[in-house]
């Protein structure tokens, strides 16, 4: 399934595609809905790239028939980003834990002027293989990630402006 979506968020393009590279903006995204708390796996600097992997915990609800084959605790996953901040632009993967050979995700989002803010555009696929319900997950995924990247944007302005 290909999606894309797009955000306004209030600070400038430089400055958002900073804070996206900044391990400590993840810290502050708690109790945000259908994810857990982003966990910082890793994080390196090479100039203008920066290199985050954070983990990420699906807190969703399912339906009956996508627990039947997918056990929702063990829908956790990495997702490996490399953010280019001369571009404003960063490529990602996400790397499950569990069901490795079930779901794939990889995408990009680029930073870019949106009058006195900044438009955050990302496209991605996913992918998850389970027979009947597969369609029903990744649209829970990505309905998940629709909330949790708009529940962001307060985090957002408030750790811009900290």
């Amino acid at each position: 399934m290909k999606f894309a979506i797009d955000q306004h968020l209030s600070g400038q393009p430089d400055d958002v595609a900073r804070a996206y590279a900044n391990p400590d903006l993840y810290l502050a995204f708690q109790d945000l809905p259908k994810m857990s708390r982003p966990e910082v796996v890793a994080h390196e600097t090479s100039g203008n790239e920066v290199r985050l992997k954070i983990r990420y915990r699906f807190n969703g609800n399912l339906s009956s028939a996508a627990r039947a084959v997918i056990d929702p605790a063990r829908l956790t996953w990495v997702e490996d980003a490399v953010h280019d901040l001369a571009s404003r632009s960063t490529a990602f993967r996400m790397i499950p834990d569990h069901y490795g050979d079930r779901f794939s995700c990889s995408g990009s989002y680029r930073f870019e002027a949106d009058g006195t803010g900044t438009r955050r555009h990302c496209e991605a696929q996913i992918k998850v293989r389970a027979p009947l319900v597969g369609g029903a997950v990744e649209n829970a995924i990505v309905s998940g990630l629709r909330e949790h990247l708009a529940a962001e944007v307060a985090v957002l302005d408030a750790f811009l402006v900290g």
